[in-house]
């Protein structure tokens, strides 16, 4: 059964508020042999289902799940044509027809729940992690350890050859149409690019050689499964690498795709090896649409704007003002299956917002994890996990309304739990809200938003700057203590001098810093008060034109790749990140998101330095010892970052005979870890 089958408690009640909110958004789109039901577009995705025939039951659920909430249109994860296409080891691959069998499983239930769904035909390239890669030119990538082969002639042939097997593969398993993948500086990105295309045959050299194989690759494939079938074409229009298309190129090659009969062409923005952040939450919503809406201007074809869209209202003034005829949107419907059956019901406030953190879903992928959601565990785990109503209603007390607690609490009584949830201070949220006053996590408030919009749905008990005492507890059946941490105090002589600030209370906004600052641990906390302190233009976050001054994009795409200057704004104060380990600073950060937050500390000319000990503080500043030499900074201020502790004061004072459930930081503080507090209390919540 998948989660919206389920039955639900009567509570749950749907009010739906404005019905015509996105008019555009929700318009079907006429594409002349099919309709497709609305303007939204489930982007292509890894999830890690793909790789294993044994997952494809799993696989088939999770597409399901959101053609039950009204997607106009979904792409699966990359499906390589053959092994040496493999992203990975073992990767899903389509070439013979005996593994056609586990892919209907997947167009059958999409089918079945009233969905139309495309394949990707990806050829990872020299970016395929596995020592059989094969490319344009024998050039290695910088995220991979392995070289690649240079494809031969008949190397170049038969790679086009099992391109269109496997789409006319795609075909007898059902689907929809196909999505060939030529951007994000995958194969056929790779034989467009002077970067990695140095061949002098008929493959290379000249644009008009550069782009032949992307042509032979859609030509072929069109004249294979006939004109009653869709083919979207990844476009890469920004590689956002040196030595990369121009913007003529890519005009002419868009003309020449529509040409050969393409029915929708979808927007690449960036290869995985460039410096510039494309997807992650510092970037504005919707910050290339204006890449999408330039290419409009040349072509008649439907377009697909993507990268940084989450919210119902931004993709309808991508639709509304012309700047794209779709929009797509992949980490969305991790976060949220019913996003576009809840912005068709007027109900945008209940949508469970992608944060675009990466944490669950990407940082996942590349670690060979099944990808999920931080907001929602639920996701890629739809046959093993669903909220089923309780057959026995029981009093539960949930203490600390962080991520941990609102998620238990949310799911208790969406189970049909009579749930009261104590917070101590005046706001839901806990480290969750701290961190959304750091800049570029605005998104964080969302979450927020949606976990209290659903317990009001569902009926919690949210008691607000009430501290649990064990006298009320003791009337619960049950306890769920999500207590929370507190920041750890390192035994540094002068610790309590007036210079010490602990990062909560600057963070809250309780304390200001001044111009010379020394930050006592580079973990995430660090980072994130470094990047706080050294912030200088907040409207980088929220400006597309401002994001791409910041980080050097050419919004007239002149140069090779759309390159130019970066003009980050240099910090307006001195800061030295510290941490007492040898390792590089910021080594726990996301895989996906680390690189960002070093880069841009780096350009804001923030200084590290690591091997420390710390010594004293005092009125001189922050005595070191580094080198095993003394070393005096002397700063206004020092931000203790040293880690967490977990707050569990209740725990000793409670009844022996009542069941206490420790979920969150009070279970385990280490490193702030948002993904497994929501994931603790949304299956804790399942549970009880």
């Amino acid at each position: 059964m998948t989660q919206s089958t389920q039955e639900k408690p009567n509570k749950a009640v749907e009010t739906p508020e404005g019905h015509n909110a996105y008019p555009h958004l929700l318009q079907p789109l006429d594409l002349g042999f099919t309709t497709l039901k609305n303007r939204v577009l489930m982007g292509s995705m890894h999830t890690g289902l793909e790789d294993r025939a044994r997952d494809y039951h799993k696989l088939a659920a999770y597409f399901a799940r959101r053609a039950e909430g009204e997607v106009g249109l979904m792409v699966t994860g990359g499906i390589t044509p053959n092994i040496r296409a493999w992203l990975s080891p073992f990767s899903g691959f389509l070439k013979y027809r005996f593994q056609v069998k586990r892919h209907t499983l997947v167009t059958r239930a999409v089918h079945t729940a009233g969905g139309k769904i495309c394949m990707q035909i990806l050829h990872a390239g020299r970016y395929g992690y596995h020592p059989f890669s094969v490319a344009p030119s024998a050039i290695q990538s910088p995220i991979t350890p392995f070289k690649p082969e240079a494809l031969t002639s008949r190397g170049v042939e038969k790679q086009l050859r099992d391109y269109v097997n496997t789409a006319l593969l795609a075909q007898e398993a059902g689907y929809d149409g196909v999505e060939i993948m030529g951007s994000e500086g995958y194969l056929i990105n790779e034989f467009l690019a002077k970067r990695t295309n140095k061949r002098q045959d008929e493959w290379g050299g000249p644009y008009a050689h550069r782009m032949r194989f992307a042509l032979d690759v859609t030509e072929r494939v069109r004249q294979a499964v006939g004109p009653e079938f869709i083919i979207i074409f990844r476009l890469s229009m920004l590689d956002l690498v040196h030595e990369g298309s121009t913007w003529d190129e890519i005009v002419a090659l868009g003309k020449r795709l529509q040409a050969l009969g393409v029915t929708l062409i979808n927007t690449g923005i960036g290869w995985h090896e460039s410096r510039v952040p494309t997807i992650a939450t510092l970037v504005p919503r919707a910050g290339f649409a204006w890449v999408t809406e330039r290419m409009k201007r040349a072509l008649d074809i439907p377009l697909i704007a993507t990268n940084r869209i989450n919210d119902p209202a931004v993709a309808e003034h991508i639709i509304a003002s012309g700047q794209a005829d779709m929009v797509s949107m992949a980490r969305p419907f991790l976060a949220d299956p019913d996003f576009v059956k809840k912005a068709r019901l007027g109900l945008p406030q209940r949508i469970n917002t992608c944060i675009a953190c990466n944490q669950a879903c990407l940082d996942h992928v590349f670690r060979k994890q099944r990808a999920t959601c931080l907001v929602n565990p639920l996701a890629c785990y739809e046959t093993e996990y669903t909220v089923k109503p309780t057959d026995k209603p029981q009093k539960i007390a949930v203490v600390g309304a962080g991520p941990a607690g609102m998620s238990a609490a949310k799911t208790l009584a969406e189970r049909g739990h009579k749930v009261t949830l104590f917070e101590a201070s005046d706001e839901l949220g806990g480290q969750f809200k701290l961190a959304a006053n750091i800049p570029g996590k605005a998104e964080f408030e969302n979450t927020i938003r949606y976990f209290r919009e659903e317990m009001q749905r569902f009926g919690v008990d949210m008691r607000l700057n009430t501290t649990a005492t064990t006298e009320a507890l003791k009337n619960f059946d049950q306890v769920v203590l999500a207590t929370g941490v507190k920041p750890r105090v390192p035994p540094i002589p002068g610790i309590d001098h007036p210079k010490v600030i602990v990062y909560n209370d600057l963070v809250a906004g309780r304390r200001e810093a001044g111009q010379k600052v020394a930050i006592i641990g580079a973990g995430g906390i660090g980072f994130d008060v470094a990047e706080l302190l050294s912030e200088s233009n907040p409207a980088v976050y929220e400006d597309p034109q401002e994001f791409c001054r910041e980080w050097g994009i050419d919004p007239e795409v002149k140069t090779e790749g759309g390159l130019t200057e970066t003009r980050h704004s240099p910090s307006p104060r001195e800061i030295w990140l510290l941490q007492r380990k040898t390792t590089k600073p910021g080594k726990t950060l996301g895989k996906t998101t680390g690189w960002i937050h070093r880069l841009s500390l780096r350009k804001r000319g923030v200084k590290t330095l690591t091997g420390v000990q710390y010594e004293k503080i005092d009125d001189a500043g922050l005595h070191l010892i580094k080198d095993e030499k003394p070393l005096l900074l002397p700063v206004d201020n020092v931000i203790v970052c040293a880690g967490q502790e977990s707050v569990r004061d209740l725990l000793p004072v409670l009844p022996d005979d009542l069941p206490v459930h420790v979920i969150g930081g009070a279970d385990k503080a280490g490193e702030l870890d948002a993904k497994r507090a929501i994931r603790q209390g949304t299956l804790l919540g399942l549970r009880l």
